[in-house]
């Protein structure tokens, strides 16, 4: 049965997808639609955070770095850079 996700993908899904037999089908995204995606991931480890308590918040929180980390690379910027205008 084919399932059908359209989300981004890390951690080495295809691979994974791969290791299981079946055929992953990716494609690489333009820095607009990336911008875009990256805004929708960044809500829904929002949504994550809010309703994660303990460990899996911090996790969570670690999600929203990540997700912030690449925005900011889109913008010619770094973490790093965002972190000390936030200081």
């Amino acid at each position: 049965m084919e399932q059908i996700y359209n989300k981004l993908v890390r951690d080495k899904i295809p691979e994974i997808i791969k290791s299981n037999g079946e055929k992953p089908i990716t494609r690489i995204l333009t820095d607009e639609e990336f911008k875009a995606e990256l805004e929708k991931k960044l809500n829904e480890e929002y949504l994550e955070v809010i309703n994660a308590t303990g460990k899996d918040r911090i996790e969570e929180l670690a999600d929203m770095v990540e997700v912030i980390k690449y925005l900011a690379k889109l913008e010619n910027s770094t973490l790093e850079e965002v972190v000390a205008i936030a200081a």
